[in-house]
């Protein structure tokens, strides 16, 4: 799929600069950019699911617990 988003210069210059100086074209750095953006919000959406669910039901496990749990 080709995809295309319009820049200014200034921006233009920006990531090309940014993207050689890291080894990447522009599109691979838009790319991992894009990626790790995605990534990084899933995270933060799962970690709020989580930090509620332990608010409502605060019951950690010890790590020997875990492996008791899992027959290791």
């Amino acid at each position: 799929m080709t995809i295309s988003i319009r820049l200014n210069d200034e921006d233009t210059m920006l990531f090309k600069k940014y993207a050689a100086m890291n080894g990447l074209s522009v599109s691979e750095l838009i790319r991992q950019s894009v990626i790790e953006h995605i990534e990084d919000e899933y995270d933060l959406k799962t970690y709020e699911k989580v930090i509620e669910e332990y608010k409502n039901n605060p019951v950690t496990y010890s790590l020997d617990e875990v492996k008791k749990e899992l027959g290791l």
